[in-house]
């Protein structure tokens, strides 16, 4: 019985916290949002970037070759990142 209770009452925590932050949800302004869709395309190109330089490096080179890698490969996405948004695609 004292389980059962406890699971209940825990459950019910857990769901309220889950669905506290829908509620909390602020208005975004359009440039706000934008703003973010920017930067997120930035974190992508360049994560995209560091992923793949790593998995290049560590065939070619194992752990070390993989760090080395993906700071290449880091970088290459944040020139392209930069290329594509002085063109204009954001």
């Amino acid at each position: 019985m004292r389980k059962r209770l406890l699971t209940a009452v825990l459950s019910t925590g857990l769901l309220c916290s889950s669905a506290a932050p829908g509620v909390a949800a602020t208005y975004r302004t359009q440039a706000q949002a934008i703003r973010h869709k920017r930067h997120m395309k930035t974190a992508k190109r360049v994560g995209v970037g560091a992923v793949g330089g790593a998995a290049i490096g560590a065939l070619a080179g194992g752990g070390k070759g993989a760090g080395i890698g993906a700071l290449a490969g880091a970088g290459a996405g944040a020139l392209y990142d930069r290329h594509k948004k002085h063109h204009g695609h954001n």
